[in-house]
């Protein structure tokens, strides 16, 4: 790279160390990345990341090789913590250790990079052009199972976005021409007894990486460790033993618990002098880690092993059900698996992690390699690979039966995080011809994970590959027909959609089923609302209400209320659509629902704006938008912050209005279509524009614009949400009103029903948000007024409202 570079450019700042504080937010507003909070302390590699810091500077493309367990992950995730800050558009780290099928890595990486994209493009053009004006740092991270694939991807990348770099680890180089490949070795070894003259002094000792990380892992288990002149050898023979290499040092560490430290030297000699027989041809720290990890296997009981191995066959993490459900049978009881999960936490082979959802645990690439090699040993990898399909086949069964109700939220959660073994049961069922029935039957249970997640794409393509191995004109390819034809509208792909639904009719009506006539009605119903035909798109949910009825299905009714809501708001019908979309809520509210209920708001808030009752649509979309952050659906995020834009707009607020545009900017380009499956509302999205454009004038409006589209992703919905401002205050109102009102809209809202003495459970439900949502605002709230008990939250909203202050009313 040759040439004066700006101040921006993340090369200078990279070779610069990036001392300054740098936004880590896009012009469309990304945030800093997704990198993970290291758990344990990074210990030495200084030249090594120094060295990867400065070809990071020069080179677009730096590939970190070297042995399994010599610590490339590490290294790459230290470098990129330390340079996240010169990159605007954020520094990205995709695991693709858990990737089993090749063909799914261009999705794998847009997944990782949150890229909520819903047109019908490739993965690989999509991320092209998501990446195109991106300043930013990907990290693919054990590329050696996909190397071909991550090569491709990798310079068809860097090609398309040239301000974009990738950081790699793998066992092999990637062979792409702007690629400089690092070898990543073993830590130097401590030198053994000899010339006592020549031995380097304890202090000097301590110094050295190796005998630091194994000090301070030594002492996560055993807090009184040190190194001493009297154990100082025996620690440099452990760390000779080993090969330098980190994971051998961590897993050696462990056995501290019950061994010292000269009892594991001597039976690590033990162990290693099994290996004189082996191949020559394999590398000593080959040999080194292997007999390790055999050490570790030896330490653990029988049903420990055997747990080890069952275990391999899930990608990505497990939790405790699946490990009774799919590794339970012969040789472990079912109730056991709870204390034989403790066991192997306690050795290291399985990593608790803490999720939202709930405790999942986790285990090295190079352990679950081990496990599954020990698995084809004995001959069970295929009964536990069907038993794994299987699980997971009903996991996804039984969340399509519970997805409308009071337990959503944590079904759409828990399907995110088991998204890796998701998909390789869905690669297991459709891999043959006799299981692609269950295999096209479970995409179509996960309908709404693909809807409300980052996998709208791979969704569609899941159920695609199902429909061309599925023949038979039944009930299972019916749905999955009206499951994909669903997904082909949001993705504006109207052909396809129809299509599929001509033929899920045809199969509706010769087997007598109303619940595949409902549903072909009702995407028919948005297919023309689509095409601006509007009384044909009224006729098509009419009749999708007259199947579902009969069907008594609750989902098939809310969706067909919401959208016949909006086709009579659209022609002007406002009683009827007002009418239909109480009918709606009072469907959700019947079954304890979420989402639909949110999305019923939206529909509802659109009319009410219409008809110029301004607050209480204003206040239907908050109630909207906040369920949709929740839970992470930008699709419902954005079509909440459009009428919230119309709405400004409305009030005259044209400042803000301009600015939610910008913000529309940012989250329409996450999604990848504007209005996605609501294109009949673009005429309200033009007229808005106009209106604001000629309000503040051409260079005013156009600024505005830009400072809403600069907004990270959580600032620019807190900005929509009125969170910005004390007391939710708008452009143009007077700074006293904003001086007497310390907190904003919604932490007022929440304090009134502290107040009212509810929960923390109870004002999450009421408000459709979040528990930890509403315990975030409690805290900000007593944070905000100097208290510390809720009780005096409670005397504070008296005293307001006798006052007339800032308590809401």
């Amino acid at each position: 790279m040759t040439g004066a570079r700006p101040d921006g450019d993340p090369a200078r700042r990279v070779a610069e160390g990036a001392m300054t504080t740098v936004t880590t937010s896009s012009s469309r507003g990304q945030h800093s990345g997704s990198l993970p909070a290291e758990v344990t302390s990074f210990v030495g590699r200084r030249q090594e990341v120094a060295e990867v810091r400065h070809l990071l500077s020069v080179s677009r493309a730096v590939t970190l090789t070297g042995v399994g367990g010599v610590g490339k992950t590490r290294l790459a995730l230290r470098v990129a913590h330390e340079v996240r800050r010169a990159f605007r558009d954020g520094v990205w780290l995709v695991e693709l250790a858990a990737l089993e099928n090749p063909g799914m890595l261009a999705v794998a990486v847009a997944e990782a990079l949150e890229i909520r994209d819903h047109s019908n493009a490739p993965p690989l053009r999509i991320l092209a052009d998501h990446l195109r004006d991106k300043q930013a740092l990907i990290i693919l991270d054990n590329c050696e199972h996909v190397v071909g694939e991550c090569a491709v991807l990798a310079d068809t990348l860097l090609r398309a976005a040239p301000e974009l770099r990738i950081l790699a680890t793998s066992r092999h180089v990637l062979g792409i021409a702007s690629e400089h490949a690092v070898p990543v070795a073993p830590l130097p070894l401590p030198q053994l007894n000899g010339d006592a003259a020549a031995r380097p002094s304890l202090e000097s000792l301590m110094q050295t990486d190796a005998v630091q990380l194994f000090t301070e892992r030594a002492r996560a288990v055993v807090p009184s460790f040190a190194v001493t002149d009297d154990n100082r050898d025996v620690v440099s023979g452990i760390i000779r033993r080993l090969d330098g290499l980190p994971l051998g040092i961590e897993l050696a560490t462990v056995r501290l618990r019950a061994l010292s430290a000269e009892q594991l030297l001597a039976r690590l000699d033990d162990r290693f002098r099994l290996l004189t027989g082996g191949s020559r041809a394999v590398l000593p720290r080959h040999q080194t880690l292997r007999a390790l990890i055999d050490w570790s296997h030896a330490l653990c009981s029988e049903e420990e092993r055997l747990l080890w191995h069952r275990a391999s066959v899930f990608a990505g993490s497990l939790d405790l059900e699946g490990a009774e459900m799919v590794c339970s049978g012969t040789g472990i009881e079912v109730e056991d698996v709870l204390d034989l999960v403790i066991g192997l936490v306690d050795k290291s082979v399985l990593i608790r992690e803490d999720h939202p959802g709930g405790v999942r645990y986790r285990m090295l690439e190079t352990l679950r390699q081990y496990g599954r090699e020990r698995l084809c040993e004995r001959g069970e990898e295929t009964r536990l690979r069907r038993r794994h399909r299987a699980y997971y086949r009903d996991l996804a069964g039984r969340a399509r039966a519970e997805v409308f109700g009071p337990g959503q939220v944590t079904w759409f959660t828990r399907l995110q995080l088991e998204h890796a073994n998701l998909r390789s049961a869905l690669d297991g069922w459709l891999a043959k011809p006799a299981d692609a029935a269950t295999g096209l039957s479970m995409a179509a249970d996960l309908l709404y994970h693909w809807i409300t997640s980052y996998y709208l794409g791979e969704g569609r393509a899941w159920l695609e590959r199902g429909l061309a191995a599925v023949s038979s004109p039944d009930d299972v390819r019916g749905r999955a027909l009206w499951a994909g034809g669903w997904l082909a509208v949001i993705q504006a792909d109207l052909p396809a959609a129809t299509s599929m639904l001509e033929e899920c009719r045809r199969i509706g009506e010769r087997l007598g089923d109303e619940a595949l006539l409902g549903y072909a009605e009702l995407f028919s119903g948005m297919v023309a609302m689509c095409q601006e035909r509007p009384r044909d798109a009224i006729g098509c949910y009419e009749r999708a209400l007259e199947h579902h009825r009969a069907t008594g299905d609750p989902v098939g009714l809310a969706l067909s209320l919401i959208r016949l809501s909006l086709a009579r708001s659209f022609l002007g019908e406002s009683e009827a659509a007002i009418a239909t979309a109480e009918q709606a809520l009072a469907v959700c509210e019947a079954h304890g629902e979420g989402w639909h209920k949110a999305y019923t708001m939206m529909a509802l808030g659109v009319e009410v704006w219409r008809q110029g009752d301004l607050p209480r649509a204003t206040e239907l979309e908050h109630q909207s938008l906040a369920f949709n952050r929740s839970l992470g659906d930008r699709l419902g995020v954005g079509i909440t912050i459009e009428v919230l834009a119309w709405i400004a707009a409305t009030q005259g607020l044209h400042e803000r209005a301009a600015r939610l545009l910008g913000v529309l900017e940012t989250v329409w380009s996450m999604v990848g279509a504007p209005l996605s499956g609501y294109g009949h509302l673009a005429g309200y999205h033009d007229a808005c524009q106009v209106r604001t454009r000629e309000a503040l004038g051409e260079g005013a409006f156009a600024a505005a614009v830009r400072r809403g589209a600069r907004l990270p992703y959580e600032e620019a919905v807190a900005y929509a949400l009125a969170e910005d401002k004390p007391g939710g205050a708008e452009a143009g109102e007077a700074p006293e009103a904003r001086e007497q009102a310390p907190l904003t809209r919604r932490e007022r809202e929440i304090a009134q029903l502290v107040a009212q003495g509810m929960t923390n459970k109870e004002i999450a439900a009421s408000l459709v948000i979040a528990q930890r949502t509403a315990e975030g605002h409690i805290e900000h709230i007593l944070s905000k007024l100097g208290f510390n008990s809720r009780a005096q939250i409670a005397v504070w909203v008296g005293e307001q409202a006798r006052a007339g202050g800032d308590a809401p009313s």
